[in-house]
């Protein structure tokens, strides 16, 4: 017989019908009620042995963690706190469990000690919740998209380019690193290396995507990327995974159109999706805040949040009139910014994002036009030679949470810029090609799905929302 979800029965009305369950044992009370949970949903099915005379041997087998499969009837539920249980009448144990060493006990556990189990925490309940949503938004992410008519494409993960020009990259070389090859000038010889060159792991897919774009017209990548970037904080990751849409044709104006139509269409998605998951988030986010001090709280529940950014339409303003918003607020007159915003030009910081989002407008923010030397070499220069055409789409509880910008298709000021930065041109050469042959402007944004995980949860770290985090001295599992 095929086992049935419990995500199903626990909906179902099928009273008196024989079903096969399969999970893993969250509790066993009392030689008779087993709380079963298969991943489907937040809920566990309680399972109510219905024969007398368990058999000795087989009672020890039934522990936490262990993996069980149960056959019996549905019947509505004689306690509280559930509509539904099954009376069972068969038990075959699929898998031991040892209840002294099983690290995963019904008990609360810090996120920091579920980290050095990633391999079992998703037995957890707040983690299946996150993984479910997790999933969920990865689905729509692919659902707007394809709908929209765009075309998924796959770019390289192995590069010979720095997207960024961070310079923050993992190397990939198949060189003996005790003894390899040296070139005249004493330094490790690439050409004699696998590829040929000096290549890394990608930190974007952009660059490729967008030759792409000047094909096919609009397309999106969403995969992999890797920044060898030595940070500990709760917003990091050395590997992580990049939503990066890219659109021949499209100005700036079409650029944020297209990214808040994206993330608002992919929140509601998900709201709708994981409603039993986002509630228990929700709670779980509210009693870890009453644990602190009363200025450190959140101003607004997590389904609250993502209503917030889904109702509002959200507020464009140029880097310009945030920065005299900013300069002129009273919590920068006070020094009450940990950075201070007193020259034009300078790096807005989470604080200052949020500032905008949670207390001034009051509702979702894209700045645009930003200032051309905290920006990449790629975006589109303005007439007035000082800002471009970049835009960031910033959110309450996280500040900046998409990056975008219209590309620079003319060649002369794409070479011009290269040059100012110190850019190897020779590497680049494809990429210019793009604008000697047929150029159209063109733009496209990114967005971090660890971070849009973050926002969705509320799990305040974003080691928590990817199954197994890659940090700085951490490559286990």
């Amino acid at each position: 017989m095929q086992a049935e979800k419990i995500k199903t029965l626990l909906a179902s009305t099928k009273f008196n019908q024989v079903f096969t369950v399969q999970g893993w044992v969250k509790t066993f009370r009392a030689n008779r009620f087993i709380a079963l949970n298969d991943g489907s949903t937040i809920n566990n099915l309680q399972c109510v042995v219905a024969f007398e005379n368990l058999e000795e041997a087989l009672l020890k087998r039934i522990t936490t963690g262990a993996a069980l499969q149960l056959k019996g009837a549905l019947v509505e539920s004689q306690g509280g706190g559930q509509q539904v249980e099954l009376q069972v009448n068969e038990i075959e144990v699929l898998g031991d469990s040892d209840p002294e060493k099983y690290p995963i006990q019904p008990k609360k556990h810090s996120l920091e000690f579920l980290r050095e189990k990633a391999h079992l925490r998703v037995r957890t309940t707040t983690f299946s919740a996150v993984m479910r949503v997790r999933s969920a938004l990865s689905f729509a992410v692919h659902q707007f998209f394809q709908e929209e008519g765009f075309y998924y494409i796959n770019t390289p993960i192995i590069t010979g380019s720095d997207a960024e020009g961070a310079g923050e990259m993992f190397r990939v070389t198949t060189l003996d690193p005790k003894t390899p090859p040296l070139d005249e000038a004493g330094n490790p010889d690439y050409k004699k290396d696998f590829f040929g060159k000096e290549t890394n792991l990608t930190v974007s897919g952009q660059l490729e995507a967008e030759a792409y774009a000047l094909g096919l017209g609009e397309v999106y990548t969403f995969g992999p990327t890797f920044r060898a970037e030595n940070s500990n904080t709760t917003r990091h990751l050395a590997e992580f995974w990049m939503i990066e849409p890219e659109m021949a044709f499209y100005d700036l104006s079409d650029n944020m159109n297209l990214a808040e139509k994206f993330i608002t269409t992919v929140l509601k998605n998900v709201l709708e999706r994981c409603e039993e998951d986002l509630q228990f988030l929700d709670q779980r986010l509210a009693k870890e805040d009453q644990s602190k001090p009363q200025n450190e709280r959140s101003t607004m529940g997590l389904i609250e949040k993502i209503k917030f950014v889904i109702n509002n339409d959200f507020k464009r303003i140029s880097y310009t009139e945030a920065f005299d918003i900013l300069r002129n607020s009273q919590p920068n007159r006070k020094k009450k910014f940990k950075f201070p915003v007193n020259e034009w030009g300078v790096d807005l910081q989470s604080e200052h994002e949020r500032f905008l989002v949670e207390k001034h407008f009051k509702c979702p923010v894209i700045l645009f036009d930003y200032p051309a030397n905290i920006k990449a070499f790629y975006m589109r220069r303005n007439e007035d030679e000082k800002t471009v055409r970049a835009m960031d789409i910033l959110f309450p509880g996280i500040g900046e949470i998409v990056g975008g910008s219209q590309r620079e298709e003319r060649l002369d000021v794409l070479e011009q810029r290269i040059k100012e930065m110190n850019i190897d041109a020779e590497e680049l050469w494809w990429y210019l090609d793009l604008r000697r042959f047929g150029s159209v402007p063109h733009s496209g944004f990114g967005l971090g799905f660890e971070r849009l995980v973050q926002f969705t949860t509320g799990m305040n770290n974003i080691r928590d929302v990817i199954p197994f985090p890659r940090t700085p001295q951490n490559a286990s599992f």
